[in-house]
């Protein structure tokens, strides 16, 4: 099997890593890619949001399967370009993409599946700002409706915080929505999805805010980790039966059937788990961590994902123990990154490019926010983390700084 990953960072260096491991795939590309995915794959220049270039570099080389790591590619139906080629393609449709890219049809579809959700609202207009933060609070939630890489969402008791946003939101052209605060802990679980059939992944947590003890802004993610060790027996099939299921069975009946990767992110409350947000692909960095666990061979659950066989797919196997993901951020991260400097001892296995380049001289220097995603893994969390950690101090970016404690309440 020939497998061609899109997409530049570390979730498309981790599937690809997890991809080599699968004894029937035989050769892998990535495109862009980046400094890391060179070392398993051959990388090619593209623009990953292009469906034409996509399809037609998926046909030149003559691949089996293509994988669309990222959320824009798929919002703007790549997967649909690549499919229009005769090509299996890893990744839902343009129009069932928008369970990702519009959150006020994400909402529309939980409502119609009876799936519960935040209590929410559209704000357009500045005039009606006021009036809306009466109606939600003393915890606002204020989101930009559409993709933001994980960074257009305001969490805080501060109402002013909480109105500058919505402010910030609509002056810049976008509506912003207002949702009720739920409460509990949060979980990622992954399902492979089609149609309506679902298998899910291992459970994760991913940490959001930029600084230890869950303080700062939101970011794309600071770490996470696999599996849950609080989450109570059987909540993965209550989150399947409840949530995930009920919400691909809308999407069939709709004319727009969902096919890969369905991220639900719940808040476990007392009252059962409520979905936070939905994405229509891998999330990042809770796939670093998740995939170092999973033993079954990943190219041909995707392939079976992707071909509409996936009922037939014999039941995922995963080794013991316990994974975690901790990045590591340039300088100024979440703000505007400094890019250019020099990184050393980022070699050796569960260490994945995630913002890397290399400079004119071939030296790898950082190119983005998340500079590299650090994985550890252990027979229990607390090996896990010791692990992921030992690796991180071997590695030098001047500035850079990451989270200390990734995964530690729950120890």
């Amino acid at each position: 099997m020939r497998v061609l990953v899109i997409g530049t960072g570390g979730r498309e260096h981790a599937l690809l890593d997890a991809l080599s491991r699968d004894p029937q795939v035989t050769e892998l590309h990535a495109a862009p890619g980046n400094p890391g995915t060179a070392a398993l794959a051959t990388n090619h220049d593209v623009d990953a949001s292009s469906g034409d270039e996509v399809a037609g570099l998926a046909q030149r080389l003559g691949v089996d399967l293509v994988v669309i790591g990222p959320e824009v590619p798929l919002v703007l139906g790549v997967a649909d370009a690549v499919r229009a080629r005769g090509i299996a393609a890893f990744g839902p449709s343009g129009e069932a993409a928008k369970i990702e890219g519009s959150k006020a049809f994400a909402k529309d579809v939980m409502e119609a599946a009876g799936v519960r959700t935040a209590r929410s609202e559209i704000v357009d207009n500045p005039a009606h700002i006021d009036a809306a933060l009466d109606r939600f609070g003393p915890t606002w939630v204020i989101k930009d409706d559409g993709l933001a890489a994980g960074k257009g969402v305001v969490v805080t008791a501060d109402r002013a915080a909480a109105r500058a946003h919505a402010a910030d939101l609509l002056e810049s052209g976008r509506p912003a929505l207002f949702e009720s605060f739920l409460d509990g802990p949060e979980v990622s679980l992954f399902c492979l999805v089609d149609g309506e059939t679902v298998v899910p992944l291992l459970p994760a947590q991913d940490h959001k805010r930029v600084g230890d003890g869950d303080t700062g802004p939101n970011t794309g993610g600071m770490g996470a980790y696999a599996p849950l060790p609080w989450l109570a027996e059987g909540a993965t099939e209550e989150i399947v039966e409840t949530v995930v299921r009920p919400v691909a069975r809308e999407m069939v009946r709709r004319g727009v059937p969902f096919s890969g990767l369905l991220y639900a992110g719940l808040a476990m409350g007392a009252e059962g788990p409520a979905v936070v947000e939905f994405n229509c692909r891998f999330g990042d960095p809770e796939t670093q961590a998740v995939l170092s666990l999973l033993e079954s061979p990943l190219g041909q659950a995707l392939s079976a994902t992707a071909t509409g066989t996936l009922a037939e797919l014999p039941p995922l196997q995963w080794r013991d123990g316990a994974a975690i993901t901790v990045v590591l951020a340039a300088e100024n991260y979440p703000g505007a990154p400094r890019k250019g400097d020099v990184i050393s001892g980022a070699d050796g296995a569960g260490i994945y490019h995630a913002g890397t380049a290399r400079d004119a001289d071939g030296r790898l220097v950082s190119h983005g926010g998340r500079v590299l995603n650090v994985v550890g893994v252990g027979d229990d969390l607390a090996a896990a983390r010791a692990d992921a950690y030992a690796k991180l101090d071997r590695i030098k970016l001047p500035g850079s700084h990451f989270r200390t404690d990734i995964g530690h309440q729950a120890l």
